[in-house]
């Protein structure tokens, strides 16, 4: 079983079989091939996936770059993308309306965007319209959901900040609602409904967020460095030293402000700062001045850009009490304390703000003093926007950046950063190093922003970095990570929650960016860190029982059976997923106390230990369908050790509480097992299991050897078996992985991740026929891989030194009752015998569809590029070396199909720079075998360059004429006498692409176009003796060019292919329905273009067909690493013979036939005029007159005078004349 997933930085692949679904992508119309002329019709290619284009957003091969969709199934087994995220996607639910309706489907995970919205994190899709509601307000990861239907809540879970929250909260139409506690210490992994309507969450956890001491009044706060700002004044006074607005930026500690602004007399004003940076205030600390009795008695705060007034709460120093305020807040003058504290009610971003005074004491308003502070603890990659330098409490957050660092403008980002260009001998020298000043150790969740990717058009630049964190003094190594730079927009990665260590004189907490290196030239960027305290009730381990009808937390968790349980674990727990079977809830993760081991149950109010005492190691993932609940892992047994396969992998049969191994498991962790719904057996649909991870294969078991399945396995419960283990179901080529997946009231499967179809699983070559208008692909019964590329000059980029892999091009044979199909390339395969069969193959219909090799004797680094059946005899071109008969080959080798071995006399080698044969062309009626392609002689001395004759009868090669240098692509025989060459070639030193040679006259001809500016590589007769015909290759320019030539004029289809094209094939095609007219083609035909197409408009695809007006996406190709693959020649067992003239005759040849028509039928009316008039005659009386011999002519006239012969011409009933 082949395998094309991806999951995190690897790539594989999985063969599987069609899906079915109720959704259904747009159509395209029908390629109308009418291939029943052709006998059996066979595709060669370099592919491991391949597939009919059918539907729009259908594509080849497969790369994510960190990107997922969301995506439901058709039913030919293809993928209908719903919309795509620019990151990672981990959990889904249909969020339902209390009478069950849909309202949306709830994705969550680690992205900035989705469908192209802006959408941080979660967000809500309609499945119906595809628009996207963002869910606003999260910084950080998703990774669990539950939509709860009796309260039409979603509840969402994580490593995440959201309002006064953390790791958890609460959203329903319209907003998020409050929970009546404040999150956890500790991400959320999973999120299930108790039996009793409880909902209970699974994480790391060991408390609650505590309210109280994380409110916005919370004094362990960072003051935001006002003095990079530019600040502006309206209604200041003009007195000297007195009316600079920074002058009471940062002042000091203290009751005695050095610094003083004021108000010009009895006149409103403003102060006003905006930042390079985005922020969150929670605390504003104004010093209200007392300058000659002057001093602010009313002001308000606005924030911009939302300009919006904010809300404040105080203590009264009159009467100690808490107050409000919003657009009039008092600012004491006379006080005990020499600054007022307000403290912002709502948590706000802003990048800029404005105080107004709108009244004061004495004769004007002033300060001496401002301050703002945030809770969380920053550190920017501009070293400017960090602490102010005037702050007194400890060190100053700092930030060290090593090497190429240049600061790129924000502009839709929340502040200015850097930006470094990274290449492979400044990778090891590049990095930033960030240093919050943490002057309390405590719990805190560390946050990553990376600025997006769009706003500075880097996208295609970024990749992957490298997080190091170093947090405690007493920590051996630092924790390190990866982050994916490619976010569309800003992104919040919370890469660790847990114990810090404050500053001291010997340590101080680190987080390091540097380049991961996994590419050479790399783009990265560096924003800023965040460390915001996390408050903890404690009490907790990994799991809460939270009642929704409660609007308060008894922090006496004994109460709750699950609670209890979880604190009678080891410390540390982590319960990573949740999932509810009837009135029984699992836990699964990372722990252990001795009775339970990984995975425990909920039932009754009692907690239980599943058999064998549970799994020796982590379970990460569980999915329960019928009376089975399916858990991976990276476990190998049961903490007993009494069940033999069960390896990353196993099920839990419910009904008789015990463990059945799933075949003998896998190779590598699970990290997510979903359901699929697939067609197993007489098409009815199924659920199936999806497992994904770090493995590469499935083990081997009893009598079925190991699969290969790199990162995605299926089971099949029904079957009891892994798909890969079916040999009776159709199987289809899937790339990516599968990690979140859900069904929709109407039991449409909607699935999450880097998941595609590539189409059907045949690597090398496939069947092809039609029928109602449809092209049906089909596997033949043969076994193909591609072996390691040949550095030959590929068949149809005869520019180009490329390396060659799959099956290039093919044969049939008919002779002696033999039904054979000739395969020719660079491969291997597998024969009948089991033996390995290398670069040339034979598929013998006639004979149970044999599949046998030649004998040895050419060298397995060879590569064929092209076959010719003459008589009895097989002729291979292409990159060929070897020894054969004891005679050294180089470029062509004869085989006998009648022995099945090589012919007993060889053709001399050829001899050049890079002999390649790539194109032969037997003449017929004779023994003469003409060969093109790149050599200059034979070993023999002969020389032949370009083209060269073998005749058969006498082994000997012959001279094609002079004249001809270069390299040829194609030959083609316009007549018997008349042979027509392509490439890149020389007539008598003038520069072609086409070249014509009469083999009476022994003389080659150059025949220059002028509409091909180019070498072609390319070629197909559009008529029988090719005066019509297509040509393909690269222009000079590098672009890919197609031309239709005729007698007296050629057609360029221009702007339709993009860069990265090769076109290796041009073939007419009958179709079975007619098309529009066009200049092009005749209505019933179309051109079939192979090779490998970047089509402009679409994309890659392997062949596409043309009908003088569309170049339509035919055929998809995939190789087995995800790459687009590539079909080089299509071939039938009859020929596709083209019309003896496919465009009509020329414009003289018309007139003369018309003429001769007119003339032909003119005469044809003179003839019945004569035949009539006689007929007429004999009816009249006219008899034939003796015959008499005249003596004398001139007594006769005198009988029979003229007068009376003639004198009744006109009369109207003539009578016989007397004679």
């Amino acid at each position: 079983m082949h395998l094309l997933s991806r999951f995190g930085l690897g790539a594989t692949a999985s063969l599987l079989l069609l899906a079915t679904s109720r959704v259904h992508a747009q159509s395209v119309p029908a390629p109308n091939l009418d291939l029943s002329s052709l006998g059996d019709v066979t595709i060669a290619g370099n592919f491991d996936a391949i597939a009919v284009y059918t539907s729009i957003g259908q594509q080849q091969g497969f790369d994510s770059n960190g990107t997922q969709s969301i995506f439901s199934a058709l039913p030919n087994g293809a993928y209908n993308i719903l919309a795509s995220t620019d990151a990672s996607i981990s959990a889904m639910c249909p969020l339902l309306t209390q009478d069950g309706s849909l309202s949306g489907l709830v994705v969550g995970g680690n992205f900035t965007s989705m469908g192209g919205v802006p959408a941080q994190s979660v967000a809500i899709l309609n499945t119906t319209t595809l628009e996207i509601e963002p869910i606003q307000g999260v910084e950080g990861i998703v990774t669990a959901l539950y939509c709860d239907q009796d309260t039409e809540t979603v509840y969402v879970g994580g490593a995440f900040e959201a309002q006064n929250s953390s790791n958890a909260i609460a959203w329903r139409s319209g907003g998020f609602a409050s929970l009546p506690f404040a999150g956890f210490d500790a991400p959320v992994s999973s999120i299930t409904r108790a039996p009793n309507g409880h909902i209970v969450f699974g994480g790391s956890f060991s408390g609650l967020g505590n309210i109280s001491s994380t409110a916005l009044t919370n004094p362990e706060s960072q003051a935001i460095n006002l003095g990079s700002a530019n600040i502006v004044a309206q209604g200041n006074t003009t007195r000297a030293g007195l009316g600079d607005p920074r002058s009471i930026v940062c002042p000091s500690n203290n009751s005695d402000s050095s610094t003083t602004f004021l108000l010009a007399d009895n006149t409103p004003g403003s102060w006003s700062a905006q930042l390079a940076f985005g922020f969150e205030p929670t605390r504003l600390r104004l010093w209200n001045t007392n300058f000659e009795g002057r001093g602010t008695r009313t002001w308000r705060f606005t924030a911009h850009p939302i300009n919006g007034i904010m809300n404040f709460t105080y203590t009264d120093p009159a009467t100690g009490q808490r107050a409000f305020c919003d657009a009039r807040c008092p600012l004491p003058q006379d006080s005990s304390e020499p600054f007022q504290d307000f403290f912002f009610v709502n948590l706000v971003g802003m990048n800029s703000f404005t105080i107004d005074i709108s009244d004061w004491y004495g004769s004007g308003g002033g300060l001496d003093g401002l301050e703002l502070f945030q809770n969380d603890i920053f550190s920017y990659a501009i070293e400017a926007f960090s602490d102010p330098v005037c702050a007194t409490e400890g060190a100053r957050s700092d930030a060290t950046a090593t090497g190429p660092w240049f600061t790129t403008p924000s502009r839709e980002s929340v502040s200015d950063y850097l930006t470094a260009v990274v290449g492979p001998t400044t990778v090891d020298s590049t990095s930033i190093v960030f240093e919050p000043d943490v002057q309390r150790s405590g719990n805190y969740s560390v946050v990553v922003y990376t600025p997006g990717c769009i706003q500075d058009s880097s996208c295609s630049a970024r990749a992957i970095v490298n997080i190091s964190v170093s947090l405690t003094a007493d920590a051996a190594d630092p924790f390190t990570t990866q982050l994916f730079q490619t976010n569309n927009f800003d992104k919040y990665d919370s890469v660790f929650q847990g114990y810090v260590d404050a500053v001291s004189s010997t340590f101080r907490p680190s987080v390091t960016i540097t380049a991961s290196g996994l590419q050479s030239d790399q783009l990265i960027v560096a924003s800023r860190i965040k460390f915001s305290f996390i408050s903890s009730t404690g009490g907790l381990n990994g799991l809460f029982d939270y009642d929704p009808n409660s609007d308060e937390i008894d922090i006496d968790f004994s109460q709750s059976a699950i609670n209890n349980a979880g604190m009678t674990l080891q410390p540390n727990a982590h319960i990573l997923a949740l999932t509810t079977v009837g009135d029984t809830i699992y836990a699964a993760g990372r722990f252990q106390d001795g009775v339970f081991e990984n995975i425990m149950a909920f039932a009754d109010n009692n907690a239980t230990s599943l058999s064998g005492g549970g799994l020796n190691q982590a379970v990460t993932a569980m999915y329960s369908t019928d009376d089975f609940l399916y858990v991976g892992g990276n476990f190998t047994n049961t903490n007993q050790g009494d069940i033999q396969g069960i390896n990353n992998v196993a099920s839990y049969d419910i009904s008789s509480n015990s463990w059945v191994a799933l075949g003998a498991g896998l190779d590598g962790s699970v990290d997510a097992v979903v359901p699929m719904q697939l067609n197993i057996s007489q098409g009815q649909s199924e659920t199936v299991i999806a497992f994904s991870g770090s493995f590469n294969q499935i083990e081997s078991s009893n009598s079925n050897p190991a699969i290969r399945a790199s990162g995605l396995a299926i089971w099949v419960p029904s079957r009891n078996a892994w798909l890969g283990s079916l040999d009776d179901v159709p199987r289809q080529a899937l790339a990516g992985q599968l990690y979140a997946a859900t069904f929709l009231p109407n039991d449409t499967w909607v699935g999450a991740g880097t998941l595609r179809s590539l189409g059907l699983a045949i690597s090398g070559a496939a069947g092809m026929s039609s029928a109602d208008g449809e092209t049906i692909l089909r596997s033949l019964p043969i076994s193909i891989e591609s072996g390691p590329g040949s550095s030959s000059s590929r068949k149809r980029a005869i520019l180009d030194s490329q390396n060659i892999t799959g099956v290039t091009g093919g044969a049939h044979y008919t002779g002696n009752g033999q039904n054979v199909t000739i395969f020719g390339g660079h491969f291997s395969a597998t024969a009948t015998d089991g033996s390995t069969i290398e670069n040339l193959m034979f598929l013998n219909g006639s004979n149970n569809n044999l599949v046998t090799g030649p004998p040895t004797g050419l060298d397995a680094e060879s590569t064929i590029l092209t076959l010719a059946v003459a008589g009895d005899l097989l002729w291979a071109g292409g990159n060929l070396t070897g020894r054969v008969n004891d005679a050294t080959i180089a470029g062509l080798v004869v085989y006998d199909l009648t022995t099945a071995a090589y012919r007993n006399v060889q053709p001399a080698s050829l001899e050049g720079d890079d002999v390649v044969v790539n194109a032969i062309a037997p003449q017929s009626g004779t023994s003469a075998v003409y060969v093109g392609g790149s050599f200059l002689r034979t070993s023999q001395d002969l020389s032949c360059p370009s083209v060269c004759m073998y005749d058969s009868a006498t082994s000997q090669w012959n001279t094609v004429g002079t004249g001809l240098d270069g390299v040829v692509s194609d030959l083609y025989w316009q007549n018997d006498k008349t042979l027509l060459a392509t490439g890149n070639l020389s007539v008598s030193g003038n520069s072609t692409s086409l070249a014509r040679y009469d083999v009476e006259e022994q003389e080659w001809t150059e025949v220059s176009n002028s509409a091909i500016p180019g070498p072609v590589s390319a070629f197909g007769p559009a008529s029988e003796d090719a005066t019509e015909m297509w040509v393909a290759g690269t222009a000079t320019n590098g672009s890919t060019f197609l031309v239709q030539i005729g007698r007296d004029h050629s057609h360029p289809v221009i702007d339709t292919f993009g860069s990265g094209t090769t076109i290796q094939g041009l073939q007419v095609m009958p179709l079975s329905q007619q098309h529009d007219a066009t200049d092009f083609l005749d209505r019933d035909r179309a051109l079939l273009v192979t090779g490998k197409l970047n089509i402009t408009g679409f994309g890659s695809a392997a062949a596409a067909l043309f009908n003088g007006t569309v170049m339509q996406p035919f055929i998809l190709a995939s190789t087995d690493d995800g790459e687009p693959g590539s079909i080089n020649q299509v071939f039938s067992s009859r020929p596709n013979t083209q019309r003896s003239n496919n465009r009509g005759h020329s414009r003289g040849i018309a007139v003369l036939v018309a003429l001769c028509a007119a003339l032909g039928t003119i005469f044809l009316i003179i003839l019945i005029g004569i035949i009539l008039n006689r007929i007429q005659r004999r009816r009249a009386g006219y008899k034939s007159v003796p015959s008499v011999a005249y003596a004398d002519k001139h007594s006769n006239i005198h009988r029979v005078p003229p007068e009376s012969l003639f004198g009744n011409l006109g009369a109207k009933s003539p009578t016989a004349p007397t004679v």
